[in-house]
C-alpha cells in the first residue's frame, strides 16, 4: 500500500509541486531578508528592487521564448549593445548633432528586431544550432556597436528618454511600468496568439509539431524576431537607466537574464514554463542580490551563490527519468 510519502512525491504531484517551487522560494527568501535586515521591506527599497528588475525582466521575456522553443539565444549582449548605440547616436548626445527623439527608439528596437530575424534566418536555413549562431551574433552586435561608439562611452542627453529612468508614475520609475508592459505583451503573445501557441508546441517535441502542420521554419524566425524586439526594449532601458551608452553595458546580461529563465522553472529542453515563470525568476535573483548587498555579502560570494542557484534550478527543473542522453 503506498504510503502518504509517496503519494505526495508521485508522477503529477511532483510536477505540481516544481510549479509553484519557485513561487514559494520567493516567498520564503523576502521572509528571510526580512527577518536578516527590515530595512528590505522599506518602500524605497522595494522601489529599487523594481527599478533593478526593469531591464533583466524585458530581457528575460525575449529569451524565454527562444528556451520554450528548445534553443538557445547568446545574442542577448550584442542586441543590447546596438540598441542602446542607436539609442545613444541618434538622440542628442555629446558626440554628434543629431537629435531625433524618440525616432531613435524606435530605429533601436527595429535594429534588434532585425537582428533576432536575421539569427533566426541563419539558423534556420543554414541549420546551424542556436547556440553557434547566436554566439556568432552576439560578437557581430557587439563589434558594430563599439565601432560606431569609437570605442569611448558616448553620454545620452535627450531629456524626455532619459525620464524612463528618471521620471515616476504612481511612485515607480517609467522603466518599471515599460518592463511591466513588456511583461503584458509577452503573456498575450504566449497565451493568447497562434506564434505563442505553436512556440510550446515546437518545443514539446518538433516532429509532432510538423505533423500537426506548423511551418517549422517561420515559427522560428519569428520567435528570433520577437526575443529582438525585448532585446531592443531592453537596450534603451539600460541606455536611459545609465544615461550613456559605452562597451560593457551590456556586460553581465546574458548570465542574469538565463538565470531569471531557469530559476522561474522555464525548462531548458523546451515546451514547458513560460513568461510568467520568468517574472518570478527575475524577482528571485533580484531579491536575492539585493538581500546580500544589503548584508554586506562581498560580490564575489553574490557570484558564487548566483552560479550554484542556476545549476540546483536546472536540476529541479529536469525530469531525468525522461532523459535517456545528457549531452
Amino acid at each position: 500500500m503506498p504510503t502518504v510519502g509517496s503519494r505526495l512525491f508521485s508522477g503529477p504531484n511532483l510536477k505540481r509541486l516544481r510549479a509553484y517551487a519557485p513561487a514559494l522560494v520567493l516567498i520564503a527568501l523576502c521572509i528571510l531578508i526580512t527577518i536578516a535586515n527590515p530595512n528590505f521591506i522599506e518602500p524605497r527599497n522595494l522601489v529599487r528592487v523594481a527599478n533593478s528588475a526593469a531591464v533583466p525582466l524585458t530581457l528575460a521575456m525575449g529569451l524565454t521564448f527562444i528556451i520554450l522553443l528548445g534553443s538557445i539565444d547568446l545574442s542577448v549582449e550584442g542586441s543590447l549593445s546596438v540598441a542602446a548605440m542607436v539609442t545613444v547616436l541618434l538622440a542628442t548626445n555629446d558626440a554628434n548633432a543629431n537629435a531625433y527623439g524618440w525616432l531613435a527608439v524606435i530605429a533601436a528596437i527595429a535594429a534588434s528586431t532585425v537582428m533576432g530575424l536575421t539569427t533566426g534566418i541563419i539558423q534556420t536555413y543554414l541549420r546551424i544550432p542556436s547556440f553557434m549562431a547566436t554566439l556568432g551574433v552576439w560578437f557581430i552586435g557587439l563589434g558594430i556597436s563599439v565601432y560606431m561608439l569609437g570605442g569611448s562611452a558616448v553620454r545620452l542627453m535627450d531629456p524626455s528618454i532619459r525620464d524612463l529612468a528618471l521620471a515616476r508614475f504612481l511612485g515607480l520609475p517609467l522603466a518599471v511600468w515599460v518592463a511591466l508592459a513588456a511583461f503584458l505583451i509577452a503573456c498575450t503573445v504566449q497565451y493568447y496568439t497562434r506564434l505563442g501557441r505553436h512556440i510550446i508546441a515546437i518545443g514539446g517535441g518538433e516532429d509532432v509539431a510538423e505533423l500537426s502542420g506548423i511551418n517549422l521554419r517561420r515559427v522560428r524566425i519569428m520567435a528570433f524576431g520577437l526575443a529582438g524586439f525585448f532585446f531592443g526594449i531592453s537596450g534603451v532601458l539600460a541606455a536611459a537607466q545609465l544615461g550613456r551608452s559605452d562597451a560593457v553595458i551590456a556586460d553581465g546580461r546574458l548570465f542574469a537574464a538565463v538565470t531569471a529563465v531557469v530559476v522561474g522553472g522555464t525548462a531548458l529542453t523546451g515546451g514547458e514554463g513560460g513568461v510568467v515563470n520568468t517574472l518570478v525568476g527575475v524577482l528571485i535573483v533580484t531579491v536575492l542580490s539585493n538581500g546580500m548587498i544589503l548584508l554586506g555579502v562581498s560580490p564575489y560570494v553574490q557570484q558564487t551563490v548566483q552560479g550554484l542557484m542556476i545549476i540546483a534550478a536546472v536540476a529541479l527543473s529536469l525530469d531525468r527519468l525522461r532523459l535517456q542522453i545528457v549531452k
